[in-house]
């Protein structure tokens, strides 16, 4: 196949394009060029920006496009448009943040859909970004009826991942001693390593579905303790962890998904968070390699990077230190 790719180079763009290409798929790129700007030399890069640049794509065809960063349904619609005669498909990454209600359980494609109070609003916060994805996803359907795509992925994680969001817990506990955990052990996680969303995406293209796809994982009940676990099996760690109940942390300003990635408090409201439903996904035959591996790949890849990387999720040494201390005179 011949497939379009609106960005490429950063996460899960950049898992896309090798997983294609070790496929014998065609790819090319539609991007400013500033992220990785060397990394894919055998392929065709087509720079430009897709709010202002759309015209440099005029005249071609492709199989199908993915669009791996639509944020603004504004600009999102612009791709659409320029490229409803060009495409088959139109692969949208959207997000399991666009639900409206995660109080409940086992969530499914059919689940309401977030809605947006004020749908001229462009920032992008907690509060809009799920609302913003649905109108996204709204703007691709209204432009290839019938020929969308929507894949609506939960924390992705595994090597080249920008946000820290994982790879703060397989680097934090190989480093070893007491460690901060949020809660308890059995709060239940779902996370899927970017690799194996581009595979199940690329088997979606070809087989030319439609629709949307809950695309998270993995396929049986992972917890937030057997997540840490695994993080220490794999390195070898001597780290002690040492849970902290959601009344401390919150007391303590430690902000949930950000300060303590991944875990999200097991409360009435957040009880489907990470149970959605995957039967669909499964179906259709996505697969996820083993978590140990995901960790180990993390950990390589997150050794290739300076020391004085600024880690964008994430307790510092010196805060978890403070918190740590404070646990142990409640306690």
């Amino acid at each position: 196949m011949n497939i379009l790719i609106l960005g490429g180079t950063r996460f899960l763009g950049r898992h896309l394009v090798d997983a294609a290409l070790a496929r014998g798929h065609s790819v090319t790129l539609f991007n400013r060029g500033k992220s990785n700007p060397g990394l894919f030399t055998q392929i065709e890069i087509i720079l430009g920006d897709r709010e202002t640049d759309l015209n440099k794509l005029a005249g071609r065809r492709w199989d199908a496009v993915i669009d791996t960063c639509g944020y603004l349904p504004r600009i999102v619609r612009l791709s659409a448009q320029a490229l409803r005669e060009a495409v088959e498909s139109y692969v949208f990454i959207s997000s399991i943040s666009a639900y409206a209600d995660f109080s409940q359980i086992g969530i499914t494609e059919a689940s309401p859909l977030a809605a947006m109070p004020d749908e001229t609003v462009e920032e992008i916060t907690g509060e809009t970004y799920g609302p913003l994805k649905v109108l996204c996803e709204q703007a691709v359907e209204a432009e290839f009826p019938g020929r969308a795509l929507l894949i609506r992925p939960g924390l992705i994680v595994g090597p080249h991942d920008p946000t820290d969001r994982f790879t703060y817990w397989p680097f934090r506990i190989a480093g070893g001693g007491e460690v901060l955990a949020p809660e308890k052990p059995d709060v239940p996680v779902q996370i899927i390593d970017g690799r194996d969303l581009a595979e199940f995406t690329l088997n979606l293209i070809e087989a030319k579905a439609t629709g949307a796809y809950n695309a998270t994982g993995p396929d049986y009940n992972l917890t937030l303790g057997e997540l840490l676990a695994t993080c220490q099996q794999v390195s070898s760690s001597n780290a002690i962890f040492r849970w902290a109940s959601v009344e401390f942390l919150t007391r303590n300003k430690v902000a949930a998904w950000s300060d303590l990635p991944v875990w999200v408090p097991d409360s009435p409201e957040n009880a489907g968070f990470s149970k959605v439903n995957i039967s669909k996904a499964i179906a259709a035959g996505i697969t996820f390699r083993p978590l140990a591996e995901t960790v180990r790949d993390t950990l390589a890849w997150a050794a290739t990077r300076p020391a004085d990387h600024p880690w964008r999720a994430g307790l510092t040494a010196e805060r978890e230190a403070e918190l740590l201390d404070l646990l142990n005179h409640v306690q």
